[in-house]
């Protein structure tokens, strides 16, 4: 069996966990041909993150100081986790590592700003050094391991960096010709999550959680038989279990469902990640680390529907606003919605929810909150306000409700137990959204009411209560 691991950063963040996910590792290269691909530890990037905006300020002081403690935290997990000969040479590694950190972070002192390629630049190093570690602690145990970078793998992208895109002919190629030779001489392939590199060599990142989206590009590469996403629960649940505790796994999700809610903020799982294990079949399993007995969630291309399980999910997104644009003008004239969209576009603000009545008197869209004043300020000072457009007006206090699920296709009185549901908690919807796909109804309410028209849809269908499975055995 070929199997890509991925974990993530708190399944790495300290030496008794990059122990145990050596382990894991360890008893499944016993058999199996593995790939293993790991993020950042911990909280490194968005240290790295607060380092380059400290950097761009001209504080030195503080670059020598996050260095030195940046160092000393990866050694000590080194020396907690790494055995025998390899810790010599980790040691080194991490040391050499922090160097060049140091040295490129002055740079940006003496330059005094960050550019998107700095910026990839500096914010790999999270990986760069959690990889090594790994390798390590693989060694240790007596396995052979060799320890690549994203673009060392073979994985190739545009130059659009902080959220660069993998040239996928190319990438499917360079992967098979570096990484399949290691995996026939039964080497295990420790690659760092998140970045890669153009074809010129210059690094870029895929995003954040991109760590995800590396092990299926590995996966569809190396046409695994399972890629499997390790992360600290037991994989994609019926709904946040911080709203509802009730909240259980779902055994098993098509790759429709599951990108319906990785967008949508589901917890364990990068939206992008999907595309390239969708595109080959490969199923994909998240686990929890630290529970490694339990199944977790399987993705695969088949949707499953099953009597009286019509919604699988109930997820939440918060952080968003409300922006709706009004007028007569819009009514009958062609083309308004998608110069309003090309307003927000050439803002890069990313439309999250969309909605028009038939009267076409106005459009509400959804946003992220931290762009509302910038998307506002966009349209009031477009050629189309006072002309087409009378009015902007926003609401910041809303979050999106969603019910997913493919059992909803085709299923009769769906929408009416959802607005049903909601209606009998006395919540008002203020916008409601739904695809010709029918996986997903996403309704838009207050935020302050936003957990309990959670719990109201989890209870309608009938989503708390025992496991998904453990429901269907009965």
């Amino acid at each position: 069996m070929r199997l890509i691991m991925k974990f993530g950063g708190t399944s790495v963040a300290d030496a008794d966990r990059v122990t145990r996910v050596a382990r894991i590792v360890a008893e499944r290269a016993e058999g199996d041909s593995v790939v293993v691909v790991v993020s950042a530890l911990g909280s490194v990037t968005d240290r790295l993150l607060e380092a380059l905006e400290r950097a761009r300020n001209g504080d030195e002081a503080f670059i020598h100081d996050f260095t030195r403690k940046l160092a000393e935290e990866h050694l000590a997990v080194a020396r907690g986790a790494v055995r025998g000969e390899a810790a010599k040479e980790v040691k080194q590694t991490v040391e050499g590592l922090v160097g060049e950190l140091e040295r490129a972070l002055i740079g940006v002192i003496y330059l005094g700003e960050v550019t998107a390629r700095s910026r990839d630049y500096v914010l790999s190093f999270g990986e760069r050094l959690s990889a090594p570690i790994l390798w390590g602690a693989l060694r240790g145990l007596g396995l052979k391991a060799q320890c690549l970078t994203g673009g060392e793998a073979g994985i190739v992208t545009d130059s659009n960096f902080g959220e660069a895109r993998p040239l996928l002919e190319e990438t499917g190629r360079l992967v098979r010709e570096r990484v399949g030779p290691l995996l026939e001489e039964g080497v295990t392939a420790v690659v760092t999550g998140f970045i890669a590199a153009t074809g010129e060599g210059v690094t870029t990142t895929l995003g954040r959680g991109g760590s995800d989206y590396t092990a299926t590009l590995l996966g569809a590469a190396l046409r695994a038989d399972e890629v499997w996403i390790w992360t600290d629960v037991d994989g994609l649940m019926t709904t946040d279990p911080r709203i509802l505790p009730s909240a259980r796994t779902i055994p098993r999700l098509s790759f429709a469902e599951a990108t319906e809610m990785a967008v949508l903020g589901a917890k364990a799982m990068h939206p992008r990640a999907l595309e390239p294990a969708m595109g080959e079949g490969i199923p994909v399993r998240i686990r929890n680390t630290f529970r490694p007995e339990s199944p977790g969630t399987l993705i695969v291309r088949e949707q499953a529907v099953e009597p009286g399980n019509v919604v699988k999910a109930v997820t939440l997104v918060s952080d968003v606003a409300l922006v709706t644009v009004g007028g007569a003008g819009m009514v009958g004239t062609p083309g308004t919605a998608a110069r309003v969209f090309d307003v927000l576009g050439r803002a890069g603000i990313n439309i999250l929810m969309i909605s028009q009545s038939v009267s076409e008197a106005n459009i509400s869209l959804v946003i992220r909150r931290p762009r509302l004043e910038e998307a506002v300020t966009a349209l009031k000072e477009s050629p189309l306000t006072g002309d087409v457009i009378r009015e902007v007006t926003a609401e910041r206090d809303v979050c999106i409700l969603a019910a997913v699920g493919a059992g909803m296709r085709g299923t009769p009185g769906v929408a009416a137990r959802v607005f049903g549901a909601v209606a009998r908690r006395g919540i008002n919807v203020r916008m409601i959204a739904q695809g010709s796909s029918e996986l997903n109804i996403s309704l838009v309410v207050g935020e302050a009411e936003g957990p309990e028209a959670v719990r109201a849809l989890h209870e309608e269908f009938g989503l708390s209560g025992p496991s998904l499975a453990a429901k269907r055995r009965r």
